[in-house]
């Protein structure tokens, strides 16, 4: 694989410039190894240091903004959760040419649901959603805003041209996203009380041991707000016939069942739309979600 590339400074992130960082900073690990960790995603780079440990580099100053609220909530988050969650070990910063802050977090075992996808689907579905109640069940007082926490339609905008352009070259039907985006627009909006979201609850950010769901990865963007975006799980990552386990689970209410839904449909779309030459990996679980998000509108009367 070529090294991942940072977006602001044209430094090449590989592991001989983890290795420096580590030795700088933290020589107690300095002669462990360093390998990087196959991936998928957009906004970090992952490598593994020795056995036990893992170190995650921002690619942007935008994802950069995660490790703050990493290192400052999971600690408190993690003995809450009924399933693992990378727990911080060390705050990295800027040098060797690398100028954003970084983490070292204990290594989690498990391939990401990208590259193993789930065997146990019906137990998967009831393990995220306790994870989901678990989570929103924590005190959120002084909890940073999620990124999908709020309303549907700030993200009207986004979705409309992502419609436009995949309708334009056959890629799906336009009027049934449209359709369906609308529908979900026309839902009513969350009105309680902020709650924790983990709000990117998608297969790159899950763990699979020999087929199960082992931990949920990437809290960089973690918040509060509608608990809606996390339903976006259920056709993300779930089949037809594990959904409603999943949401009787979670404990979602009709109104934030369709939120979910249009969540995942903003997803799907915009990732689709985005993705679909530079990352077929994450454009693919797009076309995905929206697939199912369509199949389950055509089933549900609005």
């Amino acid at each position: 694989m070529t090294s991942a590339k940072m977006h602001a400074d044209e430094v090449d992130i590989d592991a001989s410039l983890v290795g420096r960082l580590v030795a700088a900073q933290f020589p107690q690990w300095a002669d462990l190894p360093v390998t990087k960790v196959r991936s998928a995603g957009t906004d970090n780079a992952m490598y593994r240091l020795g056995d036990d440990m893992a170190v995650r580099l921002p690619l942007t100053p935008g994802a950069a903004r995660g490790v703050d609220k990493e290192q400052r909530w999971l600690p408190r988050l993690a003995p809450l959760l009924p399933l693992a969650v990378p727990m911080p070990l060390g705050k990295g910063v800027p040098g060797e040419g690398y100028d954003l802050p970084w983490s070292v977090y204990r290594w989690l075992d498990g391939e990401n649901v990208f590259d193993e996808p789930l065997t146990d689907l019906r137990a998967a579905a009831v393990e995220l959603g306790r994870f989901v109640v678990a989570l929103r069940q924590v005190d959120a007082t002084a909890g940073p805003p999620s990124f999908r926490g709020g309303p549907l339609r700030t993200r009207d905008d986004d979705v409309r041209v992502a419609i436009r352009d995949l309708d334009a070259d056959g890629t799906l039907d336009g009027a049934a996203a449209t359709a369906a985006w609308e529908a979900a627009l026309r839902v009513p909006a969350w009105h309680g009380a902020p709650v924790w979201v983990h709000s990117d609850l998608l297969p790159g950010n899950l763990l699979a041991r020999d087929g199960r769901l082992s931990a949920v990865i990437d809290f960089g963007g973690l918040g509060v707000g509608d608990p809606a975006c996390d339903m976006m799980a259920a056709w993300a990552v779930l089949s037809a016939e594990t959904r409603d386990l999943f949401r009787a689970a979670a404990g979602a209410d009709d109104a934030t069942w369709a939120r979910g839904r249009g969540w995942a449909l903003c997803f799907g779309l915009t990732a689709l739309h985005y993705y679909r030459v530079t990352n077929p990996v994450l454009a693919d679980v797009g076309r995905r979600t929206i697939c199912e998000a369509l199949a389950d509108c055509r089933g549900t009367t609005t």
